[in-house]
């Protein structure tokens, strides 16, 4: 049989080094699934239990990989349940290739069952979005499409008409007018600054008395060089959570992170510094950053449309971040009063006393803090962390500890519900030897991450076992839309509405035993730690770890605005039905927070 358009296209991803893609069958890719059992697994199909599941671990594929993550879906329905995972690759600037089915071209306009426009659906989302409407396109699509994802970290996609994917494949185009030539490679360049702006930007960083840094994910990669410009500084570093990987939670100068989900220290270092130092950063929330006027600003990003939009910046430095401050370095001088750091460092030690205090608050449920403090010295060297978007993000924020080695990462700028189930899945496809742990909400499991234990069942002894490594869906079990509801009380100051924020209490640790993992149910706070150490050493099985926590404990940002108070103040007084306990664990962190603010 001579070879196909999809048995080709499946060939040139393997020679892009793709060897797993996340999908879902449907009729508008019959030609790509036949062509997938007969490329014997390589690339390999994985089969979610839906597409958007399946965007999601190609998100988090590339995400932990570095490298590109593909998906596959259908026509019509299976590719608008692609979206919101391939919007999450879109605003978190990771690389991700969609391949979308499409009803034969004779058939388009015609009003046809499942015909959706694919360029307009995509259009947004995509950085590159193209239609192969003839079988020697597909070669050049495909080289373009990787190497532009690649570059500018986004997404692409490509669709491809039924009566195309049944063509002959044409390796190479005729040697005629209009004909492209495509190939296989990319090498991502070296990106550097002007020499004039980087001595402006020493020039202001030198003259500077109180520098802070703020880095993001940009700065993954540049460790030794974003610690070495700390020190020559004086500099504490506060990280968005994207970057939270970037360094060590343990470093005595990492204030940790910023913003609602932030820390003590970082609020403290912004409200006082004269220089703002951003590295790889679009951190969106300007309220908690120096006020405008207070601080000079040196900025790096490799893409300069992301740079001087979040803080009125004096220099701008595109590059990449390693290699910028490589070439900054030598022009920096060592700063002789460490006073700034001094009391930085100070105000971390005292934080991480508070966060300890904090998270040991008797209450009943437990202290949802708590699970993630003990965490912090359960985790293995080597391991991998997926948080979804919910009030656990705080604590995954603040609490949790990660030391040099380890990976984590979550819905970023999207934020959205779903994500840390299906981002542990790919991790542990890519990385079966390393633990992997999933922190996820009641909320988040129920709406989609229940139904992926039905994958991971089906890979479990074929692929995710081999590393014998644990792998651990962590649920907070509190029965409440918890992030929602204390953002509705101190962004709008309406009380809490069960008919909205209250949901079904499900018993996820039977749920496990159900499909053959092992299931822990922890509903005391002082067996969190020992949970913990049995849900790690469990890894003949998958496990899920149901915790029973406290809606009442409130996420309180680092530092309590008066208007945010003002709006808590008016939930209450419209007749919140938590108000005696929200006002009660309020207190309570507040009290550990004094406690060490009043030490001597």
């Amino acid at each position: 049989m001579s070879e196909l358009v999809v048995d080709f296209v499946l060939k040139r991803l393997r020679e892009w080094g793709v060897h797993r893609i996340y999908g879902y069958p449907g009729d508008g890719i019959n030609g790509f699934l036949g062509a997938f059992d007969r490329a014997d697994d390589d690339p390999e199909f994985i089969q979610a239990r839906h597409e958007e599941m399946a965007a999601f671990m190609a998100c988090g594929h590339a995400k932990f990989t570095g490298e590109i993550g593909v998906c596959i879906a259908t026509s019509g329905p299976g590719a608008i349940h692609l979206l919101n995972g391939l919007y999450d690759a879109k605003l978190d600037h990771v690389p991700v290739l969609a391949i979308v089915g499409q009803q034969n071209q004779s058939a388009l306009g015609a009003h046809y069952q499942q015909e959706v426009d694919l360029q307009v659906l995509f259009k947004d989302v995509s950085i590159f979005c193209n239609t192969c409407a003839t079988p020697v396109q597909a070669r050049h699509l495909i080289d373009r499409g990787i190497r532009t994802a690649l570059d500018q970290r986004g997404v692409v996609t490509i669709v491809f008409p039924d009566d195309v994917q049944e063509s002959k494949a044409v390796e190479s185009p005729p040697r005629v007018h209009g004909s492209v030539y495509s190939s296989i490679g990319y090498s991502r360049p070296r990106i550097l600054p002007k020499e004039s702006d980087l001595d402006a930007a020493a020039e202001i960083l030198n003259s500077s008395e109180k520098v802070a840094m703020l880095i993001g994910q940009g700065a993954i990669g540049a460790a030794d060089e974003v610690v070495e410009t700390a020190e020559v500084l004086g500099a504490g570093i506060a990280k968005a959570l994207l970057g939270k990987t970037a360094l060590p939670d343990d470093l005595p100068f990492v204030t940790g992170p910023i913003g609602l989900l932030g820390s003590k220290p970082s609020y403290e270092m912004m409200e006082s510094c004269d220089c703002l130092l951003m590295v790889g950063t679009s951190f969106p929330y300007a309220e908690w950053l120096p006020k405008e006027g207070q601080a000079k600003c040196v900025e790096i990003d490799h893409d300069a449309r992301m740079i001087g939009i979040r803080y009125p910046c004096d220099v701008h430095l595109v590059g990449d971040a390693k290699e910028t401050l490589k070439a900054l370095l030598p022009l920096l001088e060592r700063k002789d009063d460490r006073g700034w750091r001094e009391e930085i460092e100070s105000n971390v030690e005292e934080w991480w006393r508070i966060v300890k205090d904090t998270s040991h608050e008797e209450m009943d449920p437990m202290n949802p803090s708590r699970v993630l403090w003990e965490l912090s010295d359960a985790l293995p060297d080597d391991a991998i962390v997926c948080a979804d978007s919910g009030s656990s993000t705080n604590w995954f924020a603040r609490d949790l500890k990660l030391r040099k080695g380890m990976k984590a990462s979550l819905s970023g700028n999207l934020a959205t519900m779903g994500p840390g189930t299906p981002y542990a899945i790919a991790a542990k496809f890519a990385y079966p030897e390393r633990a992997v742990v999933a922190i996820v909400g009641d909320g988040a499991f129920q709406m989609n991450g229940m139904n992926e234990m039905v994958t991971i069942k089906r890979y479990w002894d074929s692929h995710l076992k081999q590393g014998n490594a644990p792998l651990i869906f962590c649920v907070f079990n509190n029965q409440d839309l918890n992030q929602v509801t204390w953002e509705q009380r101190v962004l709008t100051g309406d009380p809490r509405n069960p008919a909205t924020q209250q949901i079904p209490d499900f018993p996820y640790a039977q749920y496990a035993e159900l499909v053959g993992f092992h299931g822990i149910r922890c509903e005391q706070a002082d067996d969190v730690a020992g949970a913990w150490r049995e849900a790690i050493s469990t890894t003949d099985r998958p496990v899920i770890l149901e915790v029973v926590t406290n809606r009442e404990f409130p996420p309180l940002p680092p530092h309590i605005r008066l208007e945010m108070a003002q709006k808590m103040t008016k939930a209450i007084a419209h007749g919140d039905e938590d108000s005696v306990g929200m006002m009660v664990k309020s207190a309570k962190g507040k009290l550990a927070e004094f406690k060490e603010t009043l030490k001597p």
